[in-house]
Formats: structure tokens, C-alpha cells, sequence
């Protein structure tokens, strides 16, 4: 090869890219080079390649570099501008969403195989055999720590990506059909019971009726009491024919029930030969099952309200989601024993509690606030109901997107072990946006209690609608004319 001539300074040309071909003999040069390499590929993955000479992996790695980075501001974009074109294409498109995200996570991880290679390149580039003193091992270090930074972030990202997917279809891989709310609210029925073992005759522990305003995301959630006695089924509902004067016991050799709201599944599922089917036949299609279904028209005949999906919230996964959310903090007013109850009637709590919840300020952990849920021996089941809805409106102040995002996988981890629901997947976004709005704004409260006027024996079911309506729809004041 011939070199170019020798310029005034006595230097030849090619010394002035000391990137491509750099003076070995030049500690100082090389120590530099070295660090800009490794910033190079920090800051542009694939540029350091281009400009020490490995143009054809430098290309390839920029190009993904370039590519990534559009990716990313579109997404930003979409979210500050366009947040449910983004929610729609990532969580409520259905299968096409499943698709997306598999995309997403495939390259998410394909990308930080790439820039593994970069980086381990980088440094052979970096020829550090020439590099003096500390920065010989401080140079790839430094390279390969920053690429276990980023890319562990990345991992995660990925991660989170592959959690949002196998959640949407764990959790609304059948769902019923999306409707638009009724008189300008969601209402959701939300029932917790224990699902586990010795439970087959599972009964809800706690019903209670969530009211999302489609507009504000205001929340009213309204407690029945499991114990309500002859709920009225709403217009159009089969066991309204079965039961044309309200929700009746029942009892035989085999089977048998009271009058109380939480048998209702009993009466239409567990007791009936066909399993309910005959009264509900598109209940499992849709994500449901008969006496979820009875139970939900048992509800609206009850507030007068329309009640199209519920949540079911298993007792036993409770725990799981608090602790993923970090916990909940609940003001505790009175002492309250942990456990089964007592062997007997009249046995002291001090013989059976296997713990206590003492009074005052309290930042629980799950195990700890399905206690608090589900204490009632030495309190009675009004009570019982405050400190539920106590604890829903703990967790939904902790849904918070920092919360979330930072606590995602076990949050979907526990969300797919205890969430069933008939909620469909094209109304996460649109649902996405009112959680937000329902952080802002005061979370009100309704219990069929004797405390709210509530007969709870011969329970005014026309003056329950009336307050219903009221909480939902409370008259506009009107302005005084100046006299």
C-alpha cells in the first residue's frame, strides 16, 4: 500500500483518524479512543463499529439503532396525543393486540441480543492491549456494567410485554359482549368468595355493586349484604319467573338454600341437574356461569340499575395482589381477631385467634388485609362490609401508574390467579382512562345497611332504588334568583 505523502507537521494523512487507525504507540490515543468507543455505543449503538471500521455489523447495528428510536418516540407520541389509538393497538384490539405485543417483546429481545454483540465488540475494538494502565480494565468494566443497566431494563420491559399478553388472555379469553353504559355509568358486579378446596358449595362472601361514571370516572360502590333476604330479579331475567315475588328459600333431602343473596347460585346452578344451563345457556361462552349470571340479575332487581359484566375476586389470591401493589395503609378502629372462628359458641377469642389486628394507622400486607376483610366474629357483617369497601378503595388508590409500572409482573401474576371476569377486552382502554380520572376524584359509598335506612329483614326495595338513583344522578342545584 502506498501511504500519502508526508504533510508539513511531519504526520501522514491516515494518522488523522485515529478511530479507524489509530497510533498504537500513543498511550494517550488509544486511552481516549477507547472511551469514545464505549460512549459511542452507549449513546448510538453500532456507530462505534462505523467509525473503527466494522462498517457492515456498524450498519446494521445503527439502521436497529434508528429504528428503535422511531419506534419509541412514536410511542410517546401516541401516548401523549393519541393515549387510546396506543391503548387500542396494545391491550384492546383482541387477537391483533396479542400480535402486536408478540412483536414487541421478540424484538425488544432481539435488540438487546444486538447490542450485547455491539458492546462485546466494541471493546475488541477498543484493542486493550494497547489501552495503559487502570483504563485496561476500568474501559470494559465500565461498557459491560452500563449494558447490564439498560439492558436489564430492556429484559424487563420485555418482560412486562410478555406478562400483558399471557394476562389478557388468561383473563379475557372469553368475554361477553360490549355494551355502551347505561344511563352514563359502568356498573360492574364485584364478588369475592374462597374458591379453594372444600368450597364446592361456594358462596359470595362479598357482593358489592361498582358504578364508574363514563364521563368523570367518579366511583360509587355499593355494598349488599350476602345475608339481603328476597331480592327481587330484574326485567327479563329467568329467575324472575321462578321467583316472580323475590329470591325464596328452599329445602330438600339433596340440595337446599335460604332466602339470602349469596344461595341465589345455589338455587341456580349447584341445585339444578342441568347446572343452570337451561337458565342461562350463553353464560359460559360469555366468560360467566349461571348462578354468577342469577346473582347479577338478582343485583339489578335490587339497585334498579342494569348490571351487564362482573369481576370475581378469589380470597384466596387476595393477598397476592395487595403485596404486589406494596400494601395498602387502613386506619384500624378496633381490635379484630385472625382466623377460623372459635370451636364453640361463646369460646373467647383469645382461645382461637391465631393473631390480632390492633387498633390505629396501618400499613398492611396481604395477609394481614384479607384478616381485615374477613373478620366478623366478634364485630357484626356491617361492619364486616365497611372494612371491604375500606380496602377496595385502599387498592384503588394504589393503582397508581407508578405503582404499576414498576410492580407490573407481579401485579399481572396475581391479577391472572385471582381476577375472573366477563369484562371484554375492548373496553380496557376506554377503562384504562377512567381508573385515571377515578384517582382525582372521591370514591363514594353505599351500604343496604340499617345505617342507610335499610330494613334488613323486610328490606324497602323501591326506597333502595330511589337512593340509588339519588347517588348516581344527585339534582343539579339550581341557582337563586337575585332578588
Amino acid at each position: 500500500m502506498t501511504l500519502a505523502p508526508p504533510r508539513a507537521s511531519g504526520r501522514r494523512l491516515i494518522e488523522t483518524r485515529p478511530m479507524r487507525n489509530p497510533d498504537a504507540a500513543d498511550a494517550g490515543l488509544m486511552t481516549k479512543r477507547g472511551w469514545w468507543l464505549v460512549l459511542l455505543n452507549v449513546l448510538v449503538p453500532g456507530s462505534a463499529q462505523i467509525l473503527a471500521g466494522r462498517r457492515r455489523l456498524g450498519r446494521f447495528g445503527l439502521g436497529a439503532t434508528l429504528i428503535a428510536w422511531l419506534l419509541v418516540i412514536a410511542t410517546i407520541g401516541l401516548a401523549l396525543f393519541a393515549r387510546p389509538v396506543l391503548l387500542w393497538l396494545t391491550v384492546g384490539a383482541g387477537w391483533f393486540s396479542a400480535v402486536v405485543l408478540t412483536i414487541v417483546q421478540v424484538a425488544m429481545v432481539g435488540y438487546a441480543v444486538l447490542w450485547l454483540i455491539l458492546t462485546l465488540d466494541a471493546i475488541r475494538l477498543v484493542r486493550l492491549v494497547k489501552v495503559p494502565g487502570p483504563s485496561r480494565f476500568a474501559i470494559p468494566l465500565v461498557a459491560l456494567l452500563v449494558f447490564a443497566l439498560i439492558g436489564s431494563g430492556t429484559a424487563y420491559a420485555a418482560s412486562a410485554v410478555g406478562s400483558v399478553r399471557s394476562t389478557l388472555g388468561q383473563v379475557f379469553g372469553s368475554s361477553g359482549p360490549s355494551l355502551p353504559p347505561d344511563d352514563g355509568y359502568y356498573n360492574i358486579l364485584l364478588l369475592g368468595a374462597d374458591s379453594g378446596e372444600g368450597r364446592d358449595s361456594m358462596r359470595f362472601d362479598s357482593i358489592s355493586v361498582v358504578s364508574v361514571n363514563a364521563e368523570s370516572g367518579a366511583v360509587t360502590i355499593t355494598g349488599i349484604p350476602r345475608e339481603l333476604p328476597n331480592a327481587p330479579f330484574g326485567e327479563g331475567s329467568p329467575m324472575l319467573e321462578l321467583y316472580p315475588n323475590g329470591f325464596e328459600g328452599h329445602s330438600s333431602s339433596t340440595c337446599g338454600w335460604n332466602g339470602w343473596m349469596n344461595h341465589i347460585r345455589n338455587a341456580a346452578q349447584l341445585c339444578r341437574e342441568d347446572g343452570g344451563s337451561g337458565l342461562y345457556p350463553d353464560a359460559a361462552a360469555h366468560g360467566s356461569e349461571p348462578g354468577i349470571e342469577a346473582t347479577k340479575d338478582a343485583a339489578e332487581g335490587v339497585l334498579g340499575i342494569k348490571i351487564p359484566y362482573y369481576v370475581f375476586v378469589d380470597m384466596q389470591g387476595f393477598a397476592a395482589l395487595i403485596d404486589a401493589l406494596g400494601g395498602v395503609d387502613i386506619n384500624v378502629t378496633e381490635r379484630l381477631p385472625m382466623g377460623g372462628g372459635p370451636a364453640y359458641p361463646g369460646q373467647p377469642a383469645e382461645e382461637w385467634a391465631i393473631g390480632w389486628i390492633e387498633p390505629g394507622q396501618q400499613h398492611m400486607n396481604g395477609d394481614t388485609a384479607q384478616w381485615y376483610a374477613r373478620s366478623r366474629y366478634t364485630t357484626s357483617d356491617w361492619d364486616r362490609m365497611k372494612r371491604q369497601r375500606e380496602l377496595q378503595q385502599a387498592i384503588l388508590a394504589q393503582f397508581t401508574p407508578e405503582t404499576v409500572l414498576t410492580r407490573f409482573n407481579e401485579v399481572a401474576a396475581a391479577g391472572t390467579a385471582l381476577i375472573d371476569t366477563d369484562l371484554p377486552q375492548d373496553k380496557l382502554p376506554e377503562f384504562f382512562d377512567l381508573v385515571l380520572k377515578a384517582q382525582k376524584e372521591p370514591v363514594t359509598t353505599l351500604e343496604l345497611t340499617p345505617e342507610f335506612g335499610i330494613d334488613e329483614h323486610e328490606p324497602d326495595f323501591a326506597y333502595v332504588h330511589e337512593m340509588i338513583q339519588q347517588a348516581l344522578h344527585p339534582p343539579t342545584p339550581t341557582a337563586t334568583p337575585s332578588p
